[in-house]
């Protein structure tokens, strides 16, 4: 049985929990708490020396890490309905928007920056607040300018189906709104998302909807 290792909240984790579900591909969930520190305990360091989420292991015995890598193996695994276009420019277009959500807004603004942040440089609410919303707008002004002004976008980041793309986007998204962000300038950004929300597959990955949701 496939076994995805998460925490609700995490957005990579979110990101998977979206892929398998897209994929129509059933999975149990192993919670860890990473609130509480479960991602440093011994045994889970011995299968994921980082001490990260997500962890997604097979019962052939195969265990990936990382999540863009992961989704990128559900999709060679199970190309259909394909997460990325047929075409190289497109592959490359859609690969792009989903890197700069994941690799470029998301780890600036994950728990261990913000628990570096409060702990280590002793940054009080207010400043974590306006780093968190600085990083976004960022982003995501970039992000709504590529979406707005590049050929592709359609209903979904890419065309009329949801794409690698799109699962990097909404997790983002949740967790721009979870911290009050103003989201008004990215209309673009703001439509696709809710266009994903409309789909099962979106709304059952959802932090609330899964098993450790406090």
């Amino acid at each position: 049985m496939t076994t995805l290792y998460g925490y609700f909240r995490s957005s990579a984790a979110y990101r998977v929990r979206i892929t398998l579900n897209l994929k129509g591909l059933a999975y149990d969930q192993a919670p860890v708490n990473l609130i509480k520190g479960e991602q440093r305990a011994e045994v889970y360091m011995a299968r994921h020396p980082q001490g990260l989420v997500p962890m997604l292991t097979i019962d052939d015995g195969t265990q990936l890490i990382q999540s863009l890598a992961i989704c990128e193996y559900l999709e060679e695994r199970y190309p259909e309905p394909p997460l990325l276009p047929a075409e190289p420019a497109d592959r490359a277009r859609v690969r792009a928007l989903a890197q700069l959500v994941a690799c470029e807004i998301h780890p600036l603004n994950n728990l261990r920056v913000l628990k570096y942040l409060v702990n280590e440089l002793k940054v009080d609410a207010d400043a974590k607040l306006t780093w968190y919303r600085h990083w976004i707008a960022e982003g995501f002004t970039a992000l709504e300018t590529m979406l707005s002004r590049e050929a592709g976008s359609g209903d979904f980041c890419h065309g009329d189906m949801p794409s690698l793309a799109d699962v990097c986007l909404v997790p983002q998204v949740y967790n721009a709104e979870r911290f009050e962000c103003d989201l008004s300038p990215y209309p673009r950004i703001r439509r696709i998302t809710a266009n994903c929300r409309t789909l099962e597959a979106f709304q059952r990955a959802a932090p609330e909807e899964q098993p450790d949701a406090n």
